[in-house]
């Protein structure tokens, strides 16, 4: 499966489009390597980072959230706690395994790649029209 940035990913927001396409480019990375045989430590290493990543952009996104008092951040922000716990259950279970295994991407592929997307075209662009339409009031 091909994990890309496109379109329909775009929200508007200069700041969460570009993490987006980090996030993105490296979950494809890590899908990509489980995919074609890589092994465990790599893909540990690859959801390491992800986990990094994501924490980061929770923490930007739950920022601005803050900064434009954006009505809907609870439930915003529960969503990415989810996320997050989504992440930590798949290192538990890559470290159980052997190496990355066809439930681990499909784990990989559900719970991280369709979450995100489905994320980004609701609540992220949700957000960013709210940012916008409240900007300089």
């Amino acid at each position: 499966m091909k994990v890309v940035f496109d379109e329909s990913l775009v929200t508007g927001n200069e700041m969460i489009d570009e993490q987006h396409k980090e996030l993105i480019g490296k979950i494809g990375k890590l899908v990509d390597c489980c995919e074609q045989g890589g092994g465990k430590i790599e893909a540990i290493k690859m959801l390491d980072y992800l986990a990094e990543y994501t924490e980061f952009h929770f923490g930007e996104e739950e920022k601005l959230q803050e900064k434009v008092a954006y009505p809907a951040m609870e439930g915003h922000k529960a969503q990415h706690e989810a996320f997050k716990k989504a992440v930590e259950e798949l290192h538990e279970m890559l470290i159980e395994e052997e190496g990355p295994s066809e439930a681990f991407v499909a784990a990989v592929n559900k719970n991280v790649v369709d979450w995100l997307f489905d994320h980004i075209k609701n609540l992220d662009q949700a957000l960013a029209a709210y940012v916008q339409e409240n900007a300089g009031k």
